[in-house]
């Protein structure tokens, strides 16, 4: 039961839209503190996103049977998300800025989201996740114990009741079958402004190459690498007085402010897929 809530949707693109769906939240008992609407010209699709409150405590479950109607109607693809934090696991491997930078935004409250657990495949990390109070879990991935490491992480996924899985800085390709398990509801973070610069020392990639944009890119898994629908990138300019450890020193910073940020959308609902891309309200 909640007084307030957030309903998502994308739907072909008609007439009277808007109209059912605002009708149906009054019907209801609902005031629309908060409406966004994009529609795609290209795809001939509307997006919406829209927060809502009520005087009166609502059932979800029941709110979303009810609008069954109105969706089949539009042939609407749609969600009631409950107004609260929604509950993250953390995968990392040796390098600690992203986690560090989460738990500091989570500890601040500006996160949109609760720390459940940490997971990695090394121990390097664990001292960082429980001085913060966090659970950790090592689980150890090989090329041979790769299928029951993952069987292991969709217990844990299951076991903190995670919604979603963020992999900051998780060096570790994730199987097709777990991808998929995890479709919607994992988000990498990239050290490039994608595409380019993939594999093995990025930074010295980028400074034999002379850039001049140095960027991260968060973006959510999928089974084709580094090439799932596109959250956020964010960039920073350099000249060449930069080394590769300066590169590195502002990378890092692009990937902790580009996965904070994609993290905190998609936890308030902000963030829709749209094909191969993302509709991201501001």
């Amino acid at each position: 039961m909640t007084r307030s809530f957030t309903l998502t949707l994308d739907c072909p693109n008609r007439t009277g839209i808007v109209h059912a769906v605002s009708a149906y939240l009054v019907e209801h008992g609902g005031n629309i503190e908060e409406y966004q609407q994009f529609d795609d010209p290209v795809r001939k699709r509307l997006f919406l996103r829209t927060k809502v409150t009520t005087d009166h405590e609502v059932d979800l479950g029941e709110l979303s049977r009810g609008f069954e109607p109105v969706a089949a109607d539009f042939a609407m693809s749609y969600a009631f998300h409950p107004d609260r934090n929604a509950r993250i696991l953390v995968m990392v491997s040796k390098q600690g800025h992203c986690l560090n930078d989460l738990i500091f935004r989570w500890r601040a409250g500006s996160l949109g989201a609760d720390i459940v657990a940490v997971v990695s495949n090394h121990d390097d990390l664990r001292p960082m996740a429980e001085a913060a109070g966090l659970p950790f879990l090592h689980i150890p991935v090989t090329p041979e114990t790769k299928p029951q490491a993952e069987a292991r992480l969709l217990e844990v996924v299951e076991e903190y009741e995670a919604e979603l899985v963020v992999l900051a800085r998780y060096m570790q390709v994730l199987s097709d079958q777990l991808c998929k398990a995890l479709h919607g509801r994992a988000i990498n973070i990239h050290h490039s402004f994608l595409p380019g610069f993939k594999g093995a020392k990025p930074y010295h990639q980028a400074y034999d190459r002379g850039v001049k944009l140095v960027g991260a890119t968060a973006h959510y898994v999928t089974p084709d690498l580094d090439e799932g629908p596109i959250i956020e990138q964010e960039v920073i300019r350099i000249d060449h007085t930069y080394d590769p450890r300066a590169l590195q020193t502002v990378g890092r910073d692009a990937e902790a402010l580009a996965l904070s940020r994609a993290v905190r959308w998609h936890c308030e609902r902000r963030v829709l897929l749209n094909g191969n891309s993302t509709v991201v309200f501001p």
